[in-house]
């Protein structure tokens, strides 16, 4: 599931504290809107982001626990796969 892509959107959340919108996050990770767009779904499906509003999104306290190291992403490979 996870991809570097992924880790970036999550740090640059992270870091700014703010909910930001797939445009803003793709201009800081030198990506384009659509890729982020394409993983922040991925990531909403993992919940390690979530979605404020439409177009506008937020690291999770989950989201927060994978950047730690405390998460592992093949746990959350796993439990997706009993939805």
């Amino acid at each position: 599931m996870q991809l570097p892509i992924d880790d970036r959107i999550l740090e640059t959340l992270e870091s700014s504290g703010l909910i930001l919108s797939p445009a803003v996050i793709a201009l800081n990770i030198d990506k384009s809107r659509d890729e982020v767009n394409r993983r922040l779904s991925v990531l909403v499906d993992h919940e390690l982001v979530q979605r404020v509003k439409r177009g506008y999104y937020e690291i999770t306290d989950l989201g927060e626990q994978y950047l730690e190291g405390e998460l592992d992403a093949s746990e959350l490979d796993e439990s997706t796969d009993e939805n």
